[in-house]
C-alpha cells in the first residue's frame, strides 16, 4: 500500500508542480491563457494534441471494448482517428490562419468569423458545452475505478479528488500548463501501455503463445463481427465516417489549431499522427483481448475496468500502480483541457450575450471551469452507461457541427441560414435517434446524424442563393481522391468472418489496417512536403 500511495501521490504533485512552474511563464491576454500565446510547436504540439484526444476513452474504454468485441476494436481506433488527421490539413491550416489574423480564440469564434451571425456562434457554443459535459464525465469515472481499486476508496471520493487536481493546475497556468503536463503524461502513457502490455504478455507465456491461447480460448475476439456481433459492416462504417466528423469538432482539439506556432508544424502533427494512433491503441486492446485468459466472464460494464484488474493481480504494487498512473495521465490530459477549453467558450461567446458585450472578469472565467468540472463529476457518479457508449454519445452531437464549419471554410460567400439549418436539424436527429423515433437500419445514429446536418446544410445553401464554392486545385483534388481511395479500401467488407492466419500474433486483416495507415502516412508526406509555413 506504501508503495501505491508513493507512486500516486509523486506524480500529482509532479503535474502540479508543471502546472506552477507554467504560471510563471504565463503572460497577459486570452491568447497566452487559452493559446499559450500561439507559440507550441514541434514536440509540445505533437504531444498536446495526442494527449488531448486519448483520454480515459483510449485506455479504459478502449482496453474494455476489446474484452468485449476483440481485435475489430483495433483498427476502428487506429486507423480511424488516425485517418481523421486529414482534418488538420481541411480545417486546421485555415483556422490557424484565420485565427492568427483575426486574434480567434474559440471554435465558436471562427464560425461567427466566417457567417457574420451571432445566433450561428452561439449555436455552435450551445453544442459544444452540451456534448462535451458527457466526454468530460469519461475522465472523473474512469479515475474513481482506479483510486477504489488502488487504495479502496469510494468512487465518488476517488473522481472528486482527481477532479481537483485537475483543476487546480488548470486554473494555474492556462494552456501553457495543460501543454506541459500533456507532454510529460502522453509520453508517460504511451510508455508505461507498452509496459502493461509486456507484462501481460510475459504472464501468458510471451507473444506468440498468450495470442495463440486467447485465439484458442475464443477465436471470435479474433475475426469480426466479434463475440457478440457489434461490428457488422454497418457499424464498422459508422464508426469510421463518425471519427472523421466529430474528432476535429472535440473543442479542446479545435482550439490546438490556434494554438500552432504556424502552418508547418500541423503538417507535421498531421503526419505523425497515424503512427501514433497505431502505437497508442494496440496496447490497450490487446491488453483487453488477453483479459479472457485470467477474467473470462465480466460483465460489459466490468469489462471497462479489465486493465486494472490485470495490473493488480500480475504488476505488483510498483508496476501496477506505475500503469494506472499512466490511465490518470490519460484522462487528465483531456479533462484540463476540456475545462479550459469550456470556460474560454462561456466566457467570449455567451457570457457577452447575457451581459450587454462584457467580457466576464478573471474570477468569473476561472469559476466555470469549476462549474464545469462539477457538472462532469455529477454525470461520472450518476449514470450507469459504459465509457464506451458516453463516448459514443458525446461524439454524435459533436459531429453535427462539421459540415457548418467545413463549408464555412470553403464556400465563398457561406449563409448564416443554412449553417443554423444545418446545425439544427443534426441535433434534431441525435434527440430522435436516442429517443428511437427514426430507424437506424444497423448503423450508429452519427450516420443519419451527419448525413442529415450535410444535405440540409446544402439544400439551404443552394436554396438561398447560387452556390459558390471555392475552386479546387488539380493537385488538391489528386490528394483528396488519394485519401478518399484509403477510406473506401478500409471497407474491407470481404473479409468478414475471417480471424485467418495469425502472423506475429495477429490476424492479417488487423496488417492490413497498419498498411492503410502507413499509406496514408506516405500521402500524407507527399503532400506537405512543399507545403509552405505560411499556408
Amino acid at each position: 500500500m506504501a508503495t501505491r500511495i508513493v507512486v500516486i501521490a509523486s506524480y500529482l504533485v509532479l503535474v502540479l508542480l508543471l502546472g506552477y512552474v507554467a504560471r510563471r511563464r504565463l503572460g497577459s491576454g486570452a491568447s497566452e491563457y487559452f493559446l499559450a500565446g500561439r507559440s507550441l510547436g514541434g514536440l509540445v504540439l505533437v504531444a498536446t494534441m495526442a494527449a488531448t484526444n486519448f483520454s480515459a476513452f483510449t485506455i479504459f474504454g478502449t482496453s474494455g471494448a476489446g474484452y468485449r468485441d476483440g481485435l475489430a476494436f483495433f483498427p476502428i481506433m487506429a486507423f480511424g482517428t488516425g485517418f481523421m488527421a486529414i482534418t488538420f490539413w481541411l480545417i486546421g491550416r485555415k483556422a490557424w490562419r484565420l485565427g492568427k489574423d483575426y486574434g480567434l480564440v474559440t471554435p465558436s469564434e471562427l464560425v461567427q468569423h466566417l457567417y457574420h451571425s451571432r445566433l450561428v456562434a452561439a449555436l455552435m457554443a450551445l453544442v459544444l458545452l452540451v456534448f462535451t459535459v458527457p466526454y468530460v464525465a469519461l475522465q472523473p469515472m474512469a479515475a474513481g475505478h482506479v483510486l477504489r481499486e488502488l487504495f479502496g476508496l469510494p468512487l465518488w471520493v476517488g473522481a472528486t479528488l482527481i477532479t481537483g487536481v485537475i483543476v487546480a493546475y488548470t486554473l494555474r497556468g492556462g494552456l501553457r500548463a495543460v501543454a506541459w503536463t500533456d507532454v510529460f503524461q502522453g509520453i508517460l502513457m504511451v510508455t508505461v501501455m507498452l509496459l502493461a502490455l509486456a507484462i501481460v504478455v510475459a504472464h501468458h507465456g510471451g507473444w506468440t503463445a498468450s495470442l495463440a491461447a486467447a485465439h484458442a480460448h475464443e477465436p471470435a475476439l479474433f475475426s469480426r463481427p466479434g463475440p457478440q456481433g457489434v461490428y457488422t459492416p454497418a457499424i464498422w462504417f459508422s464508426f469510421l465516417a463518425l471519427w472523421f466528423f466529430c474528432d476535429p469538432m472535440f473543442p479542446q482539439l479545435f482550439q490546438r489549431f490556434y494554438a500552432a506556432r504556424d502552418g508547418r508544424t500541423l503538417n507535421h502533427t498531421m503526419l505523425l499522427y497515424p503512427v501514433i494512433c497505431t502505437i497508442a491503441f494496440l496496447p490497450p486492446v490487446l491488453i483487453g483481448v488477453l483479459g479472457h485468459l485470467s477474467h473470462p466472464s465480466l460483465s460489459a460494464r466490468e469489462a471497462d475496468g479489465i486493465l486494472t484488474l490485470l495490473m493488480m493481480r500480475i504488476g505488483g504494487d510498483l508496476v501496477g500502480t506505475l500503469v494506472l498512473a499512466a490511465g490518470l495521465a490519460a484522462l487528465m490530459s483531456t479533462m484540463d483541457s476540456q475545462l479550459l477549453t469550456l470556460s474560454s467558450i462561456f466566457s467570449r461567446d455567451l457570457w457577452p450575450r447575457v451581459s450587454r458585450g462584457r467580457l466576464p472578469s478573471v474570477f468569473v472565467s476561472r469559476l466555470f471551469i469549476v462549474v464545469l468540472a462539477g457538472m462532469g463529476l455529477i454525470v461520472a457518479l450518476t449514470t450507469d452507461a459504459t465509457i464506451l457508449d458516453l463516448g459514443v454519445t458525446a461524439f454524435t452531437g459533436l459531429a453535427a457541427l462539421f459540415p457548418a464549419v467545413l463549408f464555412g471554410l470553403y464556400v465563398r460567400t457561406p449563409r448564416p441560414a443554412a449553417a443554423a439549418a444545418s446545425i439544427i436539424a443534426g441535433e434534431a436527429v441525435v434527440v430522435a435517434t436516442h429517443a428511437g423515433v427514426l430507424p437506424l437500419y444497423g448503423f450508429l445514429s452519427a450516420i443519419p446524424v451527419m448525413l442529415c446536418s450535410t444535405l440540409v446544410y446544402l439544400a439551404v445553401h443552394l436554396l438561398t442563393g447560387p452556390a459558390s464554392f471555392t475552386p479546387i486545385t488539380r493537385r488538391g483534388a489528386g490528394f483528396i481522391l488519394g485519401f478518399a481511395a484509403i477510406f473506401v479500401l478500409a471497407m474491407d467488407f470481404w473479409r468478414w468472418g475471417e480471424s485467418g492466419t495469425l502472423w506475429l500474433g495477429l490476424p492479417l486483416w488487423c496488417w492490413y489496417f497498419v498498411v492503410l495507415s502507413a499509406a496514408q502516412t506516405l500521402l500524407t508526406w507527399i503532400l506537405i512536403r512543399r507545403e509552405p509555413a505560411s499556408v
